[in-house]
């Protein structure tokens, strides 16, 4: 099996980032409504008042404001599909696995799209914003990893990040994007 981070990883930039970008565009007002909950989970993150996940779930706020967000979702990748990387398209896997601290309920729609099957990402509520569980990020990912498959074996891992170490460690052979193209894990001296 092949695990992917996804984000910076097999799709060219940050998924909820550009999901944000797109939202601003098409509902400014909603969003505009969780402008406390931006400020409240940057700063209270900024001054290690607020987790990572305690952060994001004040930004996540904002999806409780969104009309439609299922057909959001869906419009969002029928405009952003095409930064699914050529290299990863190329290569790609019947028992491939994404493991993303994105949300899963934005994932979803591309992976079933890519006809990937295998999905962990952080379970946050589409409706509320809520988390249910942590961030899935670093280590957090190897628990996913291990909850979902007793005793995993991993071909190849690639990420953009050494927040993904403790996944590269578990792998035969790991792989760094590094200006949109896999290369040997580098070594941490």
């Amino acid at each position: 099996m092949n695990v992917y981070d996804f984000d910076k990883t097999i799709y060219a930039h940050d998924s909820t980032v550009d999901f944000f970008k797109f939202l601003m565009k098409r509902q400014p007002a909603a969003l505009a409504r969780n402008i406390p909950g931006f400020l409240t989970g940057g700063l209270g993150y900024v001054l290690h008042l607020h987790s990572k996940t305690q952060m994001k779930e004040k930004f996540y706020r904002s999806f409780r404001y969104i009309k439609n967000i299922d057909e959001e979702v869906k419009d969002f990748w029928d405009q952003h599909q095409q930064y699914i990387y050529r290299w990863y398209l190329d290569q790609q896997r019947p028992d491939d696995m994404i493991i993303s601290a994105s949300p899963y309920f934005l994932l979803k729609e591309i992976t079933e799209r890519l006809g990937i099957t295998h999905l962990l990402a952080s379970e946050v509520d589409k409706m509320s914003g809520e988390y249910s569980g942590e961030n899935c990020w670093g280590k957090e990912k190897v628990n996913r990893l291990r909850k979902a498959i007793e005793d995993p074996h991993i071909d190849e891992f690639y990420s953009d990040s050494f927040s993904d170490q403790p996944l590269a460690d578990l792998a035969d052979k790991a792989y760094m994007i590094i200006q949109n193209k896999p290369t040997d894990w580098p070594r941490r001296k």
